[in-house]
């Protein structure tokens, strides 16, 4: 087991060193039909107290979503749409937490260009540019960080696709196209940040596999910070006899234990007092073979 790389991940107003430790990264649904929270934040008082709420539980990183990515969830919503809900949160929660760290989760440009205007300072993106590559300009203008996801498909679809036969191959293949095109389009290589994208069009069989050998992707983008999601997802339910949402804290903290051990730099969660705890122990037994 090694520890992971130390990196300097350039975003918009600040620089973090990751690696000596996990990063937390909150995440922050401001839709009505969230798989996970069904819409208890969408009302945009309870979306700033939760912020709040996360970053007093150890948050490093608030994740503001406007459009729900669940299974069966609903089509697409507009761009304005997305705007309306996404923009004033991220106003609101850096009004009164000017130095809270914030990221958007998005697949539009014209979100995410007002999001870094209103103070954003990463782009969380699930497509990985496949949906709308000028995200990749925007990031650039602004010098902010940039999330890629592996994923496959269209929103419509990407949940619905046959898992391919060998994903690791897949992931690896789709990111260094990603990567590249990121690049092209002026985004730093030192802003970059990848997801494997666990629980998006890859079968139970498949996200077990992801963050078994987390670390061989780890290694072969060694230069790259690392962020794992797993919270809550429909894998995990699975694996504890279906279990519903609410009843998946203890399964999602395992899952957020081996991708730390698998090389993970950022965990991407819904439970943030249970993350940090779980981060602190995992990060000190990874810490014996430094």
């Amino acid at each position: 087991m090694e520890i992971s790389k130390i990196h300097q991940w350039k975003l918009a107003r600040r620089t973090l060193a990751l690696g000596g430790r996990t990063f937390v990264m909150g995440i922050l649904n401001v839709t009505p039909d969230s798989f996970s929270d069904g819409g208890q934040f969408y009302d945009f008082e309870r979306a700033i107290a939760r912020a709040g709420e996360m970053l007093n539980e150890g948050a490093d990183i608030i994740d503001v979503g406007g459009e729900s990515t669940r299974p069966g969830g609903a089509a697409s919503v507009t761009a304005e749409e997305e705007l309306r809900r996404v923009v004033p949160v991220v106003e609101g929660v850096l009004a009164q937490l000017p130095h809270a760290l914030i990221s958007v989760d998005t697949t539009k440009a014209e979100v995410a260009r007002a999001a870094l205007a209103a103070g954003a300072e990463i782009i969380n993106d699930i497509s990985a540019l496949r949906f709308d590559e000028r995200i990749a300009d925007e990031v650039a203008r602004y010098g902010a960080g940039l999330v890629l996801m592996h994923s496959r498909g269209t929103p419509a679809t990407l949940h619905r696709l046959p898992p391919v036969a060998d994903i690791l191959p897949e992931v690896s293949e789709s990111l260094r196209r990603s990567i590249k095109l990121a690049e092209q389009r002026g985004v730093s290589r030192h802003s970059i940040a990848i997801d494997p994208g666990i629980g998006f069009g890859k079968s139970q069989e498949q996200n077990l596999e992801l963050l078994a050998r987390l670390d061989e992707l780890a290694a072969e983008f060694a230069e790259y910070p690392l962020l794992v999601g797993t919270s809550r997802k429909s894998f995990i339910g699975r694996l504890l006899g279906d279990a519903p949402v609410a009843e998946r804290l203890h399964g999602t903290m395992a899952t957020v234990t081996a991708a730390i051990l698998g090389g993970a730099h950022i965990v991407r969660v819904h439970d943030v007092r249970a993350a940090v705890e779980t981060v602190r122990v995992a990060d000190a037994i990874k810490a014996v073979n430094r």
